[in-house]
């Protein structure tokens, strides 16, 4: 059965604590609400908002489309922290309304999407673990190295999660 909910669950609750630190980092280094989410890698790379809001797209899209639902659409408009931190509980909360039993048959989907002008398709497995999974973490990586890299103190052991 492919059922993604429970990883993206773990990484998800880990990103949340990671901004929790953030928004505390944010009050004692007295910065504006919109510097950390304007925050970017390198200027050609999305910033910092972008990156959260991409994970969270990628998790949840992975798991409307395995359990056959259709995939919440958020308005991508987050702006502080305490927005981004909502997107993730958002995201959470959909995950874990998910019930395991909705995967079922879900290995034998094919699964289509756009990424761009582009229309993909996949079957589920390949989906999940070539695509889904890959941008997921690679959305939530570049999240975590751009506040790592402004001097936030995280280390591998936030970004696992406990």
């Amino acid at each position: 059965m492919l059922n993604p909910t429970p990883f993206f669950i773990h990484s998800l609750t880990a990103l949340s604590a990671i901004l929790a630190k953030a928004e505390d980092w944010q009050t004692a280094k007295t910065l504006k609400p919109e510097v950390i989410p304007n925050l970017r890698l390198t200027a050609d790379m999305l910033p910092f908002w972008r990156q959260i809001a991409i994970a969270c797209d990628h998790a949840k899209g992975a798991g409307a489309r395995l359990a056959g639902v259709d995939v919440p659409v958020y308005a991508d408009a987050e702006g502080t922290l305490t927005d981004l931190r909502a997107r993730v509980a958002s995201t959470l909360a959909f995950l874990q309304s998910l019930p395991a039993d909705a995967f079922d048959g879900a290995d034998a989907l094919t699964i289509t999407v756009k990424a761009g002008p582009r229309e993909l398709s996949f079957p589920a497995a390949q989906y999940l673990h070539g695509y889904a999974v890959p941008n997921f973490y690679f959305h939530m990586t570049t999240a975590y190295a751009i506040l790592r890299s402004n001097g936030l103190e995280i280390g591998k052991r936030d970004f696992l999660g406990g």
